[in-house]
C-alpha cells in the first residue's frame, strides 16, 4: 500500500551547500524514493521559481563584473563573478535583492502549502543566498536575524557539507578560495541559525542513506507509509543512486 498524508500538512525539504556539494544528485534520489511509495512531490527550484528581479543580478555578473555565463563542467569550465564579488555597495544590493526573494519565498511556500503534494523539496532556499554574506559584520548579522525570522522554515533543511576542492571538480565555477571561504560561511549559518541537518563529506551512497534517514523520521509523524518504504538505503541492493550516477 503506497503511503498518504494523515493531515493535509505538506512537507517543506529544502537542500543546501556550496556549488558542486551534490544536491541535484540527493534531490533526484530522495524524490524518487519518495515516488515509489506514492507521495506526491513537488520541485521548486530557487534560482528559476523564487528568485526576482534576475535582469539586476545578470547586469551586476555579466556587464558590471566580466563573469561568464552558463553552468561549468569539468570540460567546460567557467569564471563566474556574482557571489564571490564582495564589496559594501554589493552588500547594500543583495540586502535588497534577498529581501524581495524573501517575499517571493513566503508567496511560493504559501501555494505550495495549498496545493496537492505531499513534499514539496526546494533546490536552494534562503540560506543559499545569506552565505554569501559577511557574516562577522554585525549589521549583516542582524539582517540575517531579521530575514531568519522573516522566511518560513523547512521541515527539513539540509546542507550538504562538501571538499570545496572536490566540489569544483565537479562544478568548476568560482575560485577555490571563494568556495572555502562560502564552505565555512554555510557551517557558521547553520550553527547561527539552528535547525538545520549537516551532512558531512561523504561517499554518494552514505549522504543518500542520511537524508532518507532524515526524512523518515519527519515523514512518521504525518504518513502512513508502505512497511517497505524509506527503508535503509544502505540495505538496498536494487538501489539506482550510487557514485557512478553522480550528477552535480
Amino acid at each position: 500500500m503506497p503511503g498518504r498524508r494523515e493531515n493535509n500538512r505538506t512537507l517543506l525539504v529544502s537542500f543546501s551547500g556550496i556549488d558542486g556539494a551534490g544536491k541535484s544528485t540527493q534531490i533526484e534520489a530522495l524524490s524518487a524514493r519518495l515516488a515509489e511509495d506514492g507521495l506526491r512531490v513537488r520541485l521548486i527550484r530557487f534560482w528559476d521559481d523564487v528568485a526576482r528581479l534576475k535582469g539586476i543580478r545578470e547586469t551586476s555578473g555579466h556587464k558590471i563584473f566580466k563573469g561568464e555565463k552558463g553552468v561549468g563542467s569539468p570540460s567546460a569550465p567557467i569564471n563566474r563573478r556574482d557571489k564571490n564579488v564582495r564589496s559594501g555597495a554589493m552588500t547594500c544590493i543583495r540586502f535588497f535583492l534577498y529581501f524581495v526573494d524573501a517575499v517571493s519565498i513566503r508567496q511560493v511556500v504559501k501555494k505550495a502549502l495549498h496545493s496537492d503534494a505531499d513534499v514539496v523539496i526546494f533546490d536552494r532556499y534562503t540560506w543559499d543566498e545569506l552565505a554569501n554574506l559577511n557574516l562577522r559584520n554585525p549589521i549583516v548579522r542582524a539582517y540575517i536575524r531579521f530575514l531568519v525570522g522573516f522566511v518560513p522554515r523547512p521541515d527539513i533543511s539540509y546542507l550538504l557539507d562538501a571538499e570545496p576542492l572536490q566540489a569544483r571538480s565537479r562544478k568548476p565555477e568560482y575560485p577555490l578560495d571563494f568556495l572555502y571561504a562560502n564552505r565555512q560561511a554555510y557551517l557558521t549559518l547553520a550553527t547561527r541559525i539552528g535547525g538545520i541537518t549537516v551532512i558531512a563529506p561523504m561517499t554518494v551512497r552514505e549522504v543518500t542513506r542520511q537524508v532518507l534517514e532524515r526524512a523518515r523520521e519527519e515523514l512518521s509523524d504525518r504518513m502512513v507509509p508502505r512497511p517497505e518504504s524509506l527503508i535503509d538505503a544502505s540495505q538496498d541492493d536494487s538501489m539506482r543512486y550510487t557514485e557512478a550516477n553522480i550528477r552535480i
